[in-house]
């Protein structure tokens, strides 16, 4: 590929730090850093997206759409080939959502790399469930001899969990589970009658397991600047009432309203500058996405929240006489333990009765299960280790049921003029566990418009994440029967063959600059450092030394205002 990469020789421009990346991570970073007082340059790849003015299809109904919500087979063979496979695209939100085609990556086993491609980046797509993650999931990998251990426990990251949740407005349910942490909760979204009873029952029959509404950073009570959730439904197309957290709606408004913020789009970061004889980044430097000139930005500090292979694309070109390969990648582990949640497996049913009632609005989440094989003796599988959790839902057909149901006419629409049968929907997520050879690294020959080289994606599951989805769909499935929902269907659309269910379709991948103790074996520190350079901070999912089975962006919140206020002190000693 030519590429016409403009280098021009100018004065570095200079700032107390620099954070790669505006969505949840980064905003976080931005927000922190700010608030403490540096004056803190933004990078982001994408376009700007200004919130609520650029929410452009936020509540235009189908007849307003030029395709009424669809998108052609055209274009997303030539600019969303890979963004498709989601299956949350559509006209409504094809905007947020990066073009395949600007920078492309070499699958050499079937990955989906789902990415933003503006200001907040997935922050405006993500679906916003978040739970804690345990010293069950902390010591997991010590306890079972697989991978390293973590560099810290619940007890280092609790307060900075709570931190979070009281700023972004976590909604949900104490449980009281010490494999699933309760945190600062505002009131819960209330489960359907249908969901209610089927707790009950689930209960009655398996007294360990629990049904609880989703914890999600969506509101039910009010924030300066933000409303509850008015059940509208259209979360994926923007949320001008900021009920939905996003980097848009809460962390980048505090970083502006502290007057210590440059947000810089269209700037593709190329790499980290390492000088040799400070033994320090000295700053990053940056492709204009619509000029192609290249320049460079200085700081003391530089944050990486790009994402988890964003990040570590950037580590991996970072070159310099000292690492050849990389910045970080003196222990080898840089761009290995590629990890991500294995799902698309579970079961469905119908129930009976209930058909005098139904619900009001579109509920932004559903309701969860959480793990249940191997946290106690009494719970422990032989047939794999670690677990999985379980996201459901129970709602009833509507009128578009029809495009299924034979018949035309008088007697189609009379059968369709009332609501269908209750069902209900359960999808599990497990953890895939760290492997060597789940890995990314750069194509020798292959770049992409910027001049950056194109990633090489080689990832698959393991046996213990087959063999833990066949527990996934039988056990779905016979708490369904045990609870009495009738005509039961188990799906593993894994098992089916095919596109549907590979590593990446989860959007929660994780690994390739993992924390660790020992900088022999691990790319980040306690404090998410790098340990080849201690004023390079990376939060985002790259940090991740597992992959409890739980939704992690709450995880990449707490790192980040934890690591931000360790940087700032450590600066403040003269040590960064």
């Amino acid at each position: 590929m030519e590429v016409k990469t403009i280098h021009i020789a100018r004065a570095p421009q200079t700032c107390d730090a620099i954070v790669v990346g505006s969505g949840i991570a980064g905003g976080w970073a931005a927000k922190e850093l700010c608030e403490k007082g540096l004056k803190t340059l933004v990078l982001e790849r994408g376009r700007n997206v200004e919130h609520k003015k650029d929410y452009i299809t936020e509540h235009k109904p189908p007849w307003l759409l030029r395709h009424r919500g669809q998108l052609s087979p055209a274009l997303l063979q030539q600019h969303y080939f890979i963004q498709q496979r989601t299956g949350f695209l559509s006209e409504t939100n094809v905007h947020f959502f990066f073009r395949d085609s600007d920078s492309p990556y070499i699958e050499e086993k079937p990955f989906t790399w789902v990415r933003g491609q503006q200001v907040g980046g997935k922050s405006l797509m993500w679906g916003r469930y978040c739970f804690r993650i345990s010293d069950l999931d902390f010591e997991a990998n010590a306890r079972e001899g697989i991978g390293i251990d973590w560099p810290i426990r619940y007890a280092d990251i609790a307060p900075w969990y709570g931190y979070v949740e009281r700023f972004a407005g976590i909604s949900g349910e104490k449980l009281g589970l010490p494999h699933l942490p309760d945190g600062e909760f505002q009131k819960p979204i209330p489960l359907n009658v249908v969901e209610l009873e089927l707790r009950r029952r689930l209960q009655a029959e398996y007294p360990e397991r629990r049904l609880t509404i989703a914890r999600a950073a969506v509101l039910t009570e009010p924030l300066p600047g933000r409303l509850p959730c008015h059940y509208c439904g259209p979360c994926w197309r923007g949320c001008s009432t900021g009920s939905y957290f996003s980097s848009q709606s809460s962390t980048l408004p505090a970083a502006v309203a502290t007057g210590n913020l440059t947000l810089r789009p269209h700037s593709v970061v190329h790499s980290v500058i390492y000088d040799e004889n400070r033994d320090r980044a000295v700053g990053v430097r940056v492709v204009d996405a619509e000029t192609k000139e290249m320049w460079e930005y200085h700081a003391r500090v530089i944050f990486l929240c790009g994402s988890t292979l964003g990040s570590t694309q950037i580590l991996l070109n970072s070159r310099s006489p000292r690492f050849p390969d990389g910045l970080g990648s003196s222990s080898g582990a840089l761009g290995h333990y590629l990890m991500d949640h294995h799902f698309q497996i579970g079961a469905a049913g119908e129930v009976d009765g209930f058909r005098d009632r139904y619900y009001y609005g579109n509920r932004p989440v559903g309701f969860y299960i959480p793990r249940y094989r191997n946290i106690s003796p009494e719970t422990t599988m032989k047939q794999f280790v670690r677990g999985y959790g379980i996201e459901g839902g129970a709602d009833r057909s509507s009128w578009d049921r029809g495009n299924e149901l034979p018949g035309f006419g008088a007697s189609l629409k009379a059968q369709l003029r009332d609501p269908g049968p209750w069902r209900v929907h359960l999808l599990a997520f497990g953890e895939t566990l760290p492997r060597y050879e789940n890995h990314v690294r750069l194509d020798p020959d292959r770049v992409d418009p910027y001049g950056i080289p194109l990633l090489r994606i080689n990832c698959a599951w393991g046996e213990n994440e087959l063999a833990m989805r066949e527990d996934m769909a039988d056990s779905s499935a016979e708490m369904l029967e045990r609870c009495g929902l009738k005509n039961v269907r188990r799906f593993d659309h894994h098992a089916e063959g095919g596109l549907g269910a590979e590593p990446g379709l989860g959007i929660h991948e994780m690994g390739t600059a993992r924390m660790g103790r020992d900088p022999e074996t691990s790319v980040l520190n306690a404090h998410n450092q790098l340990h080849d350079c201690p004023n390079v901070f990376v939060t985002d999912g790259a940090c991740m030394t597992s992959s409890p089975c739980q939704n992690p962006s709450i995880t990449y919140m707490a790192l980040t205002a934890r690591a931000c206020d360790h940087a700032v002190r450590e600066m403040k000693r003269g040590e960064l």
